[in-house]
């Protein structure tokens, strides 16, 4: 029993972040272009998007700082490395880049993949070869050595 409602908790939890991401405008590559065109018609208001998720961000990681386990049981896995990688930087400049030219991150893609947007099965498909590009060549690699 719990772990159907530990399944359904997180169900309702991702229906209410995609939710969010329709109603702040992240889901439209227009609305995300039209932000990062600082030289053309620039669009401010995801800035305030941005500063709501991270007050939100920040209030959850206070919370979860403070157990033990997770709110529906298991593990917690909150990143404690501080250091910035090579690989941190190479991933990040690569995440940047494709967020400026598809005006998609992963989140809004598959929530604009749910809603039938072509350019976002586009997005989905070319992150997911990008995910198994780097497990074999740099997760797989690790591993193995």
């Amino acid at each position: 029993m719990r772990k159907h409602f530990n399944l359904f908790s997180q169900y309702l939890i991702g229906v209410l972040f995609g939710l969010g991401l329709i109603i702040s405008g992240m889901s439209n590559p227009q609305k995300i272009l039209s932000f990062l065109d600082l030289a053309g018609n620039w669009d401010p208001s995801l800035m305030f998007v941005m500063g709501g998720a991270i007050l939100v961000g920040l209030g959850g990681f206070y919370l979860a700082s403070k157990r033990t386990e997770a709110f529906f049981g298991g593990a917690l896995h909150i990143p404690t490395r501080r250091d910035i990688s090579k690989p941190l930087v190479i991933g990040s400049l690569i995440f940047g880049a494709g967020w400026g030219i598809a005006g998609f991150c992963p989140g809004p893609a598959i929530v604009a993949l749910g809603a039938g947007h072509l350019k976002a099965l586009v997005f989905v498909l070319a992150m997911l070869a990008g995910m198994a590009l780097c497990n074999r060549f740099f997760t797989g690699h690790k591993k193995s050595a």
